[in-house]
């Protein structure tokens, strides 16, 4: 969502978007975004009180590939790698950020990237960032989880190439 808010801030800057797996609000309300607000609630206490446990859990969660468990580990290592106090403000701004009427304001070409099956971004949510991107494209990989850039490199790869490669 980042891409969004950069490409709204600097017209003229930013060319196209491809948005891997994006999520403008990650709390139920109407929108299916995923997750209660319960669940969202209860993230900043889990993630103050047991940092590394919270990272050992959901890693393999948010991978969604448990049949190639070194893809959670990966994912894992790099949670446990980030300083614990940042990770709970990357968290908590992720997590309870709303950005779904910045989507209207995207000008330039935009690829969105979903994957077939995804628990932190469902397939509802890409085509309602679809839908809110007047003129992008969806693409739907063959894919399992929250990081297609680290499950499926070459599909995701692919799929960037060939958006990029129709705006020549």
């Amino acid at each position: 969502m980042i891409g969004v808010l950069a490409a709204d801030a600097a017209p003229g800057r930013i060319g196209a978007l491809a948005m891997v797996a994006p999520s403008p609000r990650y709390i139920d309300d109407g929108y299916r975004g995923g997750f209660s607000a319960q669940d969202i609630d209860e993230l900043p206490a889990s993630l103050e009180s047991n940092y590394l446990g919270w990272s050992m859990v959901m890693a393999p969660v948010i991978m969604g590939n448990p049949e190639r468990p070194e893809l959670g580990e990966e994912l894992r290592n790099s949670f446990c790698a980030t300083d614990p106090d940042m990770a709970r403000v990357f968290a908590r701004t992720t997590f309870l950020s709303d950005s779904r009427q910045d989507l209207t304001s995207v000008k330039v070409p935009t690829l969105v990237l979903e994957c077939g099956e995804d628990v932190i971004a469902p397939r509802e949510v890409g085509a309602f960032v679809h839908r809110a991107i007047p003129g992008s494209t969806l693409v739907t990989l063959d894919a399992t989880g929250h990081c297609p850039h680290l499950s499926a490199p070459e599909a995701t790869n692919e799929a960037i190439r060939s958006f990029l490669a129709g705006l020549r």
